[in-house]
């Protein structure tokens, strides 16, 4: 979200809330008496580097939120990075009874030790800037309070709660399956999935669906000759003309296809390419007179559920095996993140949080359009729990770069909607066909 959302948030007691009862007023007034604490914390974990490489930096964070945790009656752990190539991971649980929540967020940033945005800075009391305010140490500081405001109304220890903070959301290690593995375990345990990334940046929406994200490479070759012997049959069409073709031709089929994206972002070709496939990047020589023997292109592919992603593959793959003349190409698919499909549960669990968001005096809440959200860690839930929302962090604007800014006024107000919501559900019959 590029541009900056700033929202005035209604200023009610908690004695005005129709709609709330006894127990939840304690709620609410807990995360108002922690609400300077909340952005102390925020300014301390935010004024630690914890670029997604500065493992020590990202340790360093998930150490701090770790003590919080632990004060507040979680049992936490550490789980090192070491076997995926980055920092690890920091996982809590609370047991009770019922329901089982699971609560994600993240520790690192994009931002690492060599960029110049570094530290916490309150502009005024509707505006705060800083490396991660809003991506999302300020979502992870909405869990902590949340948990706090719980815990103070006396409801925390009657609830089944598990809370995983990645330390490398922002550039995943590998392999995948081991760098999601606490996550997904979290999930098969779990009837409910929150997520605190960001979606659009504004509070008046939260997340039931997030596009995949994962990469592909086209590799073509051709028969290199004078440029003069291009398209006759001993020569035929060469690299460049057929990436052209099978590029062309997935514009062709595929483009119109709604909440999908696939975006070839580099291309070399030529004689010869050398492909630097951990930049992206690389060389290629050739000659306007020579026939191109190689090209190389990667892209990703953005797609709103499994089905979707499957039969985008397909469709590529059956335009790559159409060769031009005296070409031969292939395609291969990267792993990356799954999709959070926009299924009936997430859209029920919305329901409860604008129903929450209604009780409480902060108006409505509707589903951000997936094309405004990337991709996040909950998608990985998606096959193992009935429900699933993302989207609970503050109010921010300028993500991913120097000017990320967040709205302190929406911490309070996303820590009292979650801790509700979270009560409600434990308390509601609300249905979750586990398939556990």
């Amino acid at each position: 979200m590029q541009r900056l959302i700033l929202f005035f948030l209604i200023s009610t007691s908690v004695a005005g809330f129709a709609q709330i009862n006894k127990t939840e007023k304690k709620i609410v007034s807990a995360v108002d008496a922690h609400h300077q604490e909340a952005l102390k914390l925020l300014e301390e974990v935010v004024n630690i580097n914890s670029g997604s490489m500065n493992f020590e930096g990202v340790k360093k964070v998930g150490m701090v939120f770790k003590a919080k945790l632990d004060a507040i009656g979680f049992e936490t752990k550490w789980v090192d990075g070491k076997a995926w190539g980055r920092s690890g991971h920091l996982v809590a649980e609370h047991k009770g009874k019922g329901k089982t929540l699971l609560l994600i967020g993240h520790l690192d940033t994009v931002f690492e030790l060599t960029s110049p945005f570094q530290k916490f800075k309150m502009i005024n009391d509707s505006t705060m800037s800083g490396p991660g305010v809003g991506d999302m140490k300020g979502g992870d500081v909405v869990i902590v309070q949340a948990m706090q405001a719980l815990k103070d109304a006396g409801v925390l220890k009657d609830m089944n709660i598990i809370i995983v903070m990645t330390g490398d959301e922002e550039l995943s290690g590998r392999p995948l399956d081991l760098a999601r593995k606490d996550l997904i375990e979290a999930a098969k345990a779990a009837d409910i999935a929150l997520g605190f990334e960001d979606g659009d940046g504004n509070p008046k929406t939260a997340v039931v669906a997030r596009r995949s994200s994962s990469g592909w490479e086209l590799k073509v070759e051709g028969v290199p000759a004078h440029s003069s012997q291009v398209f006759t049959k001993d020569i035929g069409a060469g690299a460049i003309y057929e990436a052209a073709r099978i590029i062309n031709g997935f514009y062709e089929a595929l483009s119109s296809e709604e909440n999908l994206t696939f975006n070839p972002g580099m291309i070399l070709g030529g004689t010869s390419v050398e492909h630097d496939k951990e930049m992206d990047g690389g060389s290629a020589y050739g000659k306007s007179n020579i026939v191109a023997k190689y090209t190389v292109v990667t892209g990703d592919i953005r797609a709103i559920s499994p089905e979707q992603l499957k039969k985008t593959q397909d469709v590529m793959r059956a335009i790559v095996v159409k060769h031009r003349p005296q070409t031969k190409a292939e395609i291969s698919f990267g792993e990356g993140y799954p999709p959070l499909a926009p299924v009936k549960g997430n859209y029920d669990l919305l329901s409860h949080f604008n129903k929450v968001s209604n009780d409480l005096g902060f108006g409505s809440v509707t589903a951000v359009n997936p094309r405004d959200a990337g991709a996040a860690d909950i998608s990985f839930t998606a096959p193992y729990v009935e429900m699933a929302i993302d989207g609970l962090g503050p109010g921010s604007a300028g993500g991913h770069t120097v000017n990320e800014t967040a709205d302190p006024r929406s911490i309070a107000m996303q820590a009292k909607r979650t801790a509700v919501l979270m009560y409600r559900l434990t308390q509601e019959k609300i249905k979750t066909d586990q398939k556990k």
